[in-house]
């Protein structure tokens, strides 16, 4: 069978740079990984891995393995793989099947590959991993003891899975600890979304319309960091509840139709799809730049995009001009595909830390737990909190704790105004 595939084997050494650098950055997961090389908690087991390649994965990956797991790892993305990252984990004995530039069949063969190593815990990011072992092979599914889910539009297509029935083994639903959407979504999005933009586009953002569609916690994030560099930012939202924190956070919220003429950069992070579509476009001003922050690359409508133009050409790197049948020009980051991924290395690693102590910790209670029953699990408080304990300590921050006459206080209801 074969033990990996990655574009260029020659690449391991620049690699091994790259994850030396995340892991000096990423002290939350070095000390579960010291723990994990003592206690073996995935001695015997082989763990099928769907992320983005990258140098934080390659941390994430080498404490898995420093517990004893036999990991197999294929990209989340078709264009969020870091080559000489999967080169250098294919030279450690990691099964990987990832490189950057798949085509669709090629991406599903490797998702494929990672499921011939019959993996007992899954962890996915964007469930293409548990939806082609519930459609496709479904013989292996009784050797699965549970997953875990990294992102938003996972966790959405898994609870749609647990909701008809289809769900068949439990998940844990990473994406939604305080220690994962507060930091990473925000934060970690906020910033590699900008970076991905700027390093497609070295666009000036300052004094621009910029457009964010969506107001969860990814978009808070890309808002907050535009508004920081001079944007004037727009939101379009369809919960009434969003779009009032939008409004009260001083941004200007409004329809896609009317956000559209006025809009000098757009950036989609809704998990939904066709949020920017054919009469949006039309709308647009000559120039208009459109990207992507969204797990899966359907948030803008390529469809309608080809079908309204007469000519496409690549201007550089991740950025494509798309010249309209009225002559007008719209550009297209990174193919539709995650922009702060594709354009550029994603999230910081001091971000991804957390994420993927979450990630170590959940698969560590699969290990160890019983039976589990096939639905969608909340990360268990004590693992939330004690990831937001280990970052405190890597950054030397102390607080304080509640008194004991502070907890007998919080515990009852008799005492009251005095």
């Amino acid at each position: 069978m074969e033990q990996f595939q990655v574009k260029d084997k020659e690449l391991a050494p620049q690699g091994r740079l790259q994850i030396e650098w995340a892991t000096a950055h990423m002290p939350v997961l070095n000390q579960i990984k010291d723990r994990f090389m003592k206690t073996k908690p995935f001695q015997g087991l082989t763990l099928g891995a769907c992320l983005h390649v990258t140098k934080e994965t390659a941390v994430l990956v080498e404490t898995l393995v420093a517990g004893g797991a036999n990991v197999a790892l294929c990209g989340s993305n078709p264009l969020s793989t870091q080559d000489d990252v999967a080169a250098a984990l294919a030279e450690e004995g990691v099964h990987v099947f990832a490189w950057r530039g798949q085509k669709t069949e090629d991406y599903y063969k490797c998702i494929d590959r990672v499921l011939d190593f019959a993996p007992a815990i899954t962890l996915d990011d964007g469930a293409d991993l548990v939806g082609t072992l519930h459609s496709k092979r479904t013989e292996l599914l009784a050797k699965v003891k549970g997953g875990t889910e990294e992102t938003t539009t996972g966790v959405v297509r898994l609870r749609a899975m647990e909701q008809d029935g289809s769900l068949k083994y439990a998940i844990i639903a990473v994406n939604d600890a305080y220690t994962k959407y507060l930091f990473d979504n925000r934060y970690g999005t906020g910033q590699s979304t900008i970076d991905g933009l700027l390093r497609a586009t070295n666009t000036l953002l300052a004094g621009k319309t910029f457009v964010v569609c969506g107001y969860g916690w990814c978009s808070r994030g890309i808002a907050m960091r535009a508004q920081g560099l001079g944007a004037n930012v727009v939101v379009t939202e369809v919960q009434p509840t969003r779009a009032l924190e939008a409004a009260m956070n001083g941004l200007r919220v409004m329809p896609m139709a009317k956000a559209a003429p006025i809009g000098d950069v757009f950036v989609t992070a809704t998990g939904d799809i066709n949020v920017i579509r054919k009469e949006h476009m039309e709308k647009m001003k000559d120039g208009a730049i459109l990207a992507n922050s969204g797990h899966f690359n359907v948030e803008i409508s390529l469809k309608h995009l080809e079908e309204l133009s007469k000519s496409k050409r690549t201007i550089r790197p991740n950025l494509e001009e798309y010249t309209l049948k009225d002559g007008k020009k719209l550009f297209l980051l990174a193919e539709g595909r995650l922009v702060n991924l594709a354009a550029a290395e994603g999230h910081p690693s001091e971000v991804m830390d957390m994420s993927f102590a979450n990630q170590a910790l959940c698969a560590e209670s699969i290990a160890k737990a019983g039976k589990m029953q096939p639905k969608v699990y909340s990360v268990p408080k004590e693992i939330d909190e004690k990831v937001a304990e280990l970052k405190l300590k890597a950054m030397d921050i102390t607080i304080d704790k509640l008194t004991p006459e502070q907890k007998k206080y919080l515990s009852t209801w008799e005492l009251g105004t005095t």
